[in-house]
């Protein structure tokens, strides 16, 4: 956090300093363009494929092929989920929020992309679709499905609880499920655990101070969030002990509800001609 009281005096500029018009980092213009009109068309045809049910403060594993879509629902009650991604054939290919971030903002929705990490940097799923998009942001600059938090943990909390031990954060319900799907030991299926989605959640920053803020999420039964997998998946989805984050963090105490993760095939010919995208074609010489 920036200091309330400053040690250094302000120089006599400040103001001008101030007053300079952002930039944008990353235009985005140049990204290649998602295929929206057929995505939506997509969506009238598509067919059950599987499902799971992800029990409250709990997470499970889930494999979408590509050019399949996967929805996670609300189902009993207002609940967030921590999402992971991985290219189902090598997990070093994960999903990178801060990528991400950088290039479509600190919360998504349909249209934007969720990029995988270096050295691939190609999208691994697009929003197709979002019953929340009319929340937008509100007068505290929240929104929801943020890609600015990085998932509640066993070792934040111990430092907050003074030396809590507490297993059903998200990061070890993913670290759980992936072992249980992949039979690695949890601590190499730990690595492999990473920063998420945050799928329902409305969070932003303080303006006064900065920090991080979570508050009671929009979502009922019914809304959902639909992505179309550009490669083959392997997801993991956590319904986040927090419940709905309208009190408290990595919680048994807060009400939590199930997620359900549906998968879902496309018509035949939806996607005639359409491709995964290739890895990024940087060279990785590296001035070398």
């Amino acid at each position: 956090m920036k200091p309330t009281h400053p040690d250094t005096a302000a120089p006599a500029d400040a103001a001008e300093r101030r007053n300079i018009r952002p930039v944008i980092c990353y235009p985005v213009e140049t990204l290649p363009p998602a295929d929206m009109d057929r995505y939506r068309a997509l969506r009238a045809g598509l067919t059950p494929h599987s499902s799971i049910l992800v029990p409250a403060r709990e997470a499970r594993c889930f494999h979408v092929p590509a050019g399949h879509v996967f929805r996670i629902r609300s189902v009993e009650g207002p609940q967030v989920g921590d999402l992971n991604l991985w290219n189902a054939h090598d997990l070093s290919e994960r999903f990178y929020s801060g990528k991400t971030r950088a290039l479509h903002g600190t919360h998504l929705s349909t249209g934007d992309r969720m990029w995988s990490s270096f050295p691939h940097l190609r999208p691994m799923a697009t929003v197709i679709h979002d019953t929340l998009d009319w929340y937008g942001f509100d007068e505290y600059g929240g929104s929801v499905h943020d890609v600015i938090g990085t998932r509640c943990d066993p070792y934040t909390h111990n430092l907050l609880s003074h030396g809590g031990q507490y297993h059903h954060c998200c990061h070890s319900n993913l670290t759980r499920a992936l072992s249980d799907e992949t039979g690695l030991p949890l601590h190499v299926a730990e690595q492999h655990v990473h920063d998420v989605l945050n799928v329902f959640m409305c969070t932003g920053f303080t303006r006064d101070t900065g920090q991080y803020f979570m508050k009671a999420s929009p979502v009922r039964p019914g809304d959902h969030l639909e992505f179309l997998a550009e490669i083959d998946l392997l997801g993991a989805l956590s319904a986040c002990p927090g419940g709905d984050c309208s009190a408290e963090h990595s919680s048994d105490a807060a009400a939590c509800h199930p997620l359900l993760v549906e998968v879902l095939a496309p018509a035949p010919g939806a996607l005639d001609s359409w491709t995964p995208p290739p890895a990024n074609g940087y060279d990785r010489s590296h001035g070398r």
